[in-house]
Order: structure tokens, then sequence, then C-alpha cells
């Protein structure tokens, strides 16, 4: 499995003091990384400028770094797969904008911008910093995010993505990289042609296999979307009686107005497994990529999914 780790870029706020320092904390970072591929992954490191010009101290980028290191660190930095800026080879628009400062969602860490850490969240993997601060130590960092919807509304809400900077770090980590190498998946067609195995109490209308099959590798909506339909799955294998209720489970459901199935009902009818045509008005949104997967529940134990992709149309939002 490959697991893109993101650089944080607010570890390096303060320079180290001296080269000497600079080189504990590249030796920190390196027995980090070798931890996680010790799981049984391939790494790369995600960074918003290219790793290798990054200053650690005053005059002292990873460059130069370079020359002072011992062989073992400096062909493991040489060989490691090193990505910038952090939405390259994505592909995605909200990544870029997250990255350029122009998108409608923005993360923070103690009040300051925090892109780096904001990009981990939305790729559902695990940020990574140098020892430069004792904030750093922790393998768990919460940050806020500000995003602003289609109907203008602002949404604040605070998040805890996985972190490390230590190698013991890693460990604390390990059952979720094991969960993540048995669930991968490689892009939504993956998704689809093993959804009888990976959420058996959900049943797929057809033309949620086009619109998974869609979903290329590393695009942004692929890990959303199988985050969503993996917790439709464990609420619906719970689901024993009474009405469907997606209460204490990470998902964000709404329904849609009077007015949007007066207009708009034709749109949110899906012919389903059974041969019967229904009206799936109950959604999960994936607000930082404007997704949405509406579902329909049809008895205890089993869910419908009927749609996957861009919002749906509405009286307030046209598309």
């Amino acid at each position: 499995m490959e697991l893109d780790l993101i650089f944080n870029e607010l570890s390096l706020r303060n320079l180290a003091e001296n080269e000497r320092i600079a080189q504990q904390w590249m030796s920190e970072l390196i027995k980090t990384i070798k931890a996680f591929t010790a799981q049984g992954v391939k790494v790369s490191l995600r960074s918003q400028e290219n790793f290798h010009t990054i200053m650690l101290a005053p005059n002292y980028p990873v460059g130069r770094w370079f020359n002072d290191a011992d062989q073992r660190e400096r062909l493991f930095i040489k060989t490691l797969v090193t990505k910038a800026p952090l939405s390259i080879d994505l592909g995605n628009s909200d990544i870029q904008d997250l990255e350029n400062n122009t998108g409608l969602s923005e993360f923070y860490y103690g009040g300051e911008l925090a892109i780096g850490l904001g990009i981990a969240h939305l790729l559902d993997t695990v940020a990574v910093s140098f020892t430069s601060d004792e904030c750093w130590n922790c393998s768990n960092i919460k940050i806020d995010t500000i995003q602003i919807n289609e109907d203008e509304e602002i949404f604040n809400e605070s998040l805890e993505i996985p972190h490390s900077s230590y190698s013991h770090h890693v460990n604390e980590h390990k059952e979720w990289i094991q969960k993540r190498i048995r669930d991968m998946v490689i892009d939504g067609e993956d998704i689809w042609n093993r959804k009888t195995e990976l959420f058996p109490n959900l049943e797929f209308c057809e033309v949620v296999g086009k619109q998974l099959k869609n979903i290329r590798t590393r695009q942004l909506e692929l890990q959303p979307v199988f985050k969503i339909l993996y917790e439709l799955q464990q609420c619906t294998e719970n689901w024993k009686a009474g009405a469907f209720n997606v209460k204490n489970y990470a998902l964000e459901e709404s329904g849609e107005s009077e007015a949007t199935l007066n207009q708009y009902k034709n749109e949110r009818m899906f012919l389903c497994p059974d041969g019967e045509k229904r009206l799936f008005e109950r959604h999960i949104k994936l607000r930082f990529c404007n997704w949405r997967i509406h579902f329909f529940p049809k008895e205890p134990g089993k869910v419908i999914i009927g749609y996957v992709g861009h919002h749906l149309p509405t009286v307030k939002y046209k598309t």
C-alpha cells in the first residue's frame, strides 16, 4: 500500500538555532518515516515547497544538510519519493485552492493557517512534523476548520488528524495502518467491484456504478466517499428495528425541502435493484468536496445507495 505523508510546514515556523539541532530534527524525521515503512507501506512525502530546498536553520537548507549527513540518512532522503507542491498529481482544484489559500475551506492550528494539516485531513492520511516544538510531540493533532457552503453559510468544526514526529507515535497508528491496508481501495471502480465484500448491508442502484467508476486513483473524493459508505455500512448493520437513524455516527444527514421536491423530485428518483423506482431525498453531505450520497432505508439491516456525486439541484442551489 502507498501512503502519502503530509509535511506540516508549521513545524518550521521557527528555524533550528544551529546546524546541529537541524541535523537532530532530520534524524528524528527519518526514524519516523522508517517506522511507517516498517509497517509494510510504501511512503512518499508531500510538502508545500520542494523538500530539498526547505530551510532547517539560518542558511542551512536540506540541500546543505546532505553534505553533513551520514551515508545511510543521506541515501534514505535521496531515495524517498518527495512531492511538491502538495497538490501535484492529484488533479483536484479543491486541493489546489486550499494550497493557494483561495478555497472555501480553511484550516487552522492555534490560530495559524495550517495548510499541510488541512490537506492531511482531506486526504485521510498522516501529517508529520519536525520535533521543533513540544506541541508536535503527539500522535494526534486537533485543528479547526472554517467553511463557506453553497448558501454562503459559515461552518466551524474541530477535527483531529493522525500525526507523527517521533517513531513511537507511529506505533500508536499501527491498527489504523493495518486497517488501511485491509480496506485499501485503488479507485471508485475498485469500490464498485468490491461492494458486496466491503458493504454487505448496502444495496446499490446500477447508476451508482457509473458514478463510482468515474472516481480516479488519488482523486480528492475517493477516501471521503469510501469513509461515508463505510459509516453507512456500520450504521445499517446495527439497525435492528425502528426508524433508520445516523445519530452517533460520523455522518451529516440532511433531507430536501418541500419546494425542492416540488421542482426537482425527478432528479432524486432512482431505479433500485429490485426493479422499483424510489425517491432518494435523504442524503449525507461531503462538505469539503460538495458531494452528496443519497440513500433509502429499505428495511432493518438494508439501505439502498441511489446516488454518489455532485450536489443535486435545489431551489437555492441550481448546480
